[in-house]
């Protein structure tokens, strides 16, 4: 078997985006070596227990503000041997401190079709817009909010959508399908940024060809 991309998931709530992470490439393509959470009550950390992840609640008011505790975060992954990290809900930015110490490979998961509606309520912002096709959008993270290169995305027609909640659902087998499969293709080598344009992300394989 070759070798597993050693990933690190940053949490922050109920965790089915790790859960897919843990189904889907842990222990294939993948080893989830640390699960990092924002919230010490996150229903992700216990996913991760059952898993035998190890695992740890980063709460801000622990730290002297958000770059002490990014630092230790990072500090953390990296003596868990992560060489990725995966952002699943991750509800908060990260800055330099950990940016910097995983060049290129950070990536998040976010519920709109970047750039439009970036932020924490991205479902809620396309709703208000009127929009009647949402989707989803994998990128890497920079130090702006949802505004790396964009990896994959796909969009889903809700034309008679009116519920935040109806909206994530049905966005949610999306987020776990485009999220392992971005894991996946880091993990394999087959991310390439242009050398033309450093925000286009080339994909080196048919994305037909992933299995899932």
């Amino acid at each position: 078997m070759a070798e597993q991309l050693p990933i690190a998931v940053l949490v922050s709530g109920e965790g089915t985006n790790l859960q897919a992470l843990l189904d889907r490439v842990h222990g294939r393509e993948a080893r989830v070596v640390a699960v990092a959470s924002s919230r010490a009550g996150a229903r992700a950390l216990e996913r991760a227990r059952a898993a035998d992840v190890p695992c740890a609640a980063f709460e801000l008011a622990e730290y002297d503000g958000r770059g002490a505790r990014d630092a230790a975060i990072a500090a953390w992954l990296e003596e868990h041997g992560a060489r990725f990290v995966v952002l699943a809900g991750y509800m908060a930015l990260l800055g330099p401190e950990l940016l910097d110490r995983f060049p290129w490979a950070v990536i998040n998961v976010h519920p709109s079709l970047l750039p439009a509606f970036p932020g924490l309520d991205g479902v809620g912002d396309a709703l208000a817009y009127g929009v009647k096709v949402f989707g989803v959008t994998v990128h890497f993270v920079d130090a702006g909010v949802d505004s790396g290169p964009v990896i994959l995305q796909r969009a889903l027609e809700l034309p008679d959508a009116r519920d935040a909640e109806e909206v994530r659902a049905a966005l949610r087998p999306l987020e776990h399908d485009l999220l392992t499969d971005a894991v996946r293709l880091a993990a394999e080598g087959r991310l390439r940024v242009s050398a033309e344009n450093e925000r286009r992300i080339q994909v080196d394989v048919p994305l037909d060809t992933l299995p899932g």
